[in-house]
């Protein structure tokens, strides 16, 4: 397998809204979808129980990432809730080491529920990293590479 191929290779990942980039996460979990089915029991079969899908959801989304000039961007993006919500779409791209992409998904509706930054104490010597959440109501194949 050639070498720029390789699956154990570094992998980062960037998010952005509406084209507007917020810059590189080592860290993404919660890209999930799960769909909620209701069983129907159909009279005369006995054989099986129809599973009929009900309702799709998503999961909150968090990136990570150590603490970076960015991260004024992600407060920026925050802070504008205070004027009117609005639901961009966004785009989390996985790229290698040597800046090719891997898989990149896009997003609807995105909204940030929380975001955690670092704790600044001088008697850690840990890295200080932040934490964002989004929500969102669906994949898109905006995001297709």
């Amino acid at each position: 397998m050639p070498k720029d191929l390789d699956p154990g290779s570094t992998i980062y990942f960037t998010l952005s809204i509406d084209g507007e980039s917020l810059g590189r996460f080592n860290g993404c979990e919660g890209l999930a979808s799960e769909v909620e089915t209701e069983q129907r029991q159909e009279g005369g079969n006995n054989a099986f129980v129809w599973q009929l899908p009900s309702r799709v959801t998503f999961s909150t989304i968090r990136l990570t990432r150590p603490l970076t000039p960015d991260t004024s961007k992600v407060a920026a993006w925050i802070s504008s809730l205070a004027t009117g919500i609005t639901r961009p779409t966004a785009q989390i791209a996985a790229l290698r080491a040597d800046g090719s992409t891997v898989a990149s998904w896009g997003l609807i509706d995105v909204l940030p529920v929380r975001w955690q930054g670092p704790s600044l104490d001088p008697a850690s010597p840990a890295v200080a990293t932040e934490v964002l959440e989004i929500t969102h109501h669906g994949f898109t194949d905006a995001g297709a590479a």
